[in-house]
């Protein structure tokens, strides 16, 4: 695990460790940095890793070309109650990425100052390009609507917690499942541990195909797809809700139309379990009523708080798996492809134009961006 830039960075076997740690981290550690790197160090060695210096004075780097509250707050509460230090940024207006600084040289730089590096990009590719470029390890905290990897985290943690166990639960994902990368992360997560990922959006954010790829390849089934909570709300042990995402839509007509689609209430969680969950990445915007907040239900904002132990867990993890001195592992993929543009507008490589255009076939045909991982509109291109 040098970097984390997509959930499929982590084996079964590492998420379990994260939350493992995130749950000692929460239930008996505190603000106290010395106290929190002895429970870490404690569970770590339980398990076979050796983590006698962990984040106690090193650097982390939080790079926020998008805005964030919770995940760079939550990130930068983690690195100080692990006796660390942060610097950053939270708007690239105030960076030299103002005045034209690619991405690789912004990271080539910021490398030099930490021991780990975070980032939030509006594109989708820019957390793999950085960790293609940085020798400290990279932590993706969104790209595009591409995947949210440690969103994922916490969802998961928060699910195993809230209810006990992840194998066998029915999860219904709402809302923009197009472009809401939380859901992407989440998606591949529940398959991979053993639940049912409900999908519930309209036909035009319905989940993009290689989500439902992932999790038909996974467990054998590919996901139900419907269009109202109420079909599958009382089978449901947890109901996920995102917001539309305004930011991703190229027309602000076609977001109008769909705001507001589902609100979450108490009125609609009468059809459903008095077990049922209610969870959301926020921030919210009217998909969730506030006169559902008092519901024991609503696990919403303990979902967030869970934020801070699961990234402290995740930041140990990745300290004591790196070598202190990496080396920037480059740009793979198949071989470079001038002749060919990815066709996702929001692709990092249509900002970064010094990027070489790479392709890397699929497993069951086709090919797809090495940066996006989108797919050309035309799969019978020629492969380079």
């Amino acid at each position: 695990m040098r970097s984390l830039v997509s959930v499929q960075d982590l084996t079964n076997d590492d998420l379990l460790r994260v939350f493992e740690l995130a749950a000692r981290l929460a239930d008996e550690g505190g603000v106290e940095p010395r106290r929190n790197l002895a429970i870490a160090q404690e569970s770590l060695a339980a398990i076979g890793i050796s983590a006698d210096a962990l984040a106690l004075d090193r650097v982390m780097a939080t790079l926020f070309f998008e805005p964030s509250t919770r995940t760079r707050l939550s990130f930068e509460a983690a690195m100080h109650r692990l006796g660390g230090r942060v610097l950053g940024f939270s708007d690239s207006r105030t960076s030299s990425v103002s005045k034209g600084e690619t991405l690789a040289d912004t990271i080539r730089i910021v490398n030099g100052y930490s021991d780990i590096i975070v980032i939030r990009h509006p594109l989708e590719g820019a957390a793999h390009v950085a960790s293609c470029f940085s020798d400290a390890p990279v932590i993706n905290a969104g790209d595009g609507g591409r995947e949210h990897p440690t969103q994922c985290l916490l969802d998961l943690f928060t699910l195993r917690r809230e209810l006990g166990h992840i194998a066998g639960l029915k999860v219904g994902l709402c809302g923009d499942l197009k472009y809401g990368r939380t859901v992407h992360s989440l998606a591949q997560g529940l398959a991979r541990l053993g639940a049912e990922p409900i999908c519930i959006a309209p036909a035009t954010l319905r989940m993009p195909a290689h989500i439902l790829d992932f999790v038909q390849e996974t467990t054998g089934t590919r996901p139900p797809e419907v269009e109202r909570p109420e079909e599958v709300l009382p089978d449901l042990n947890a109901l996920y809700v995102t917001r539309i995402q305004q930011e991703r839509f190229e027309d602000p007509a076609e977001y109008e139309a769909l705001r507001g689609i589902y609100v979450v209430d108490p009125e609609l969680m009468r059809r459903a379990s008095k077990d049922c969950i209610v969870m959301h990445p926020l921030p919210r915007v009217d998909e969730i009523s506030p006169a559902f907040d008092s519901d024991p239900r609503a696990a919403y904002f303990r979902q967030g708080h869970n934020g801070v132990p699961v990234r402290m867990a995740l930041v140990c993890l990745m300290f004591a798996a790196v070598e202190p001195a990496g080396i920037a592992p480059g740009i793979p993929g198949a071989a470079a492809d001038p002749g060919r543009e990815c066709d996702n507008p929001r692709c990092i490589t249509r900002a970064e134009r010094y990027l070489p255009q790479r392709f890397d076939p699929l497993p069951y045909g086709g090919i797809r961006c090495a940066y996006c991982e989108a797919r050309p509109a035309q799969q019978e291109l020629r492969l380079s």
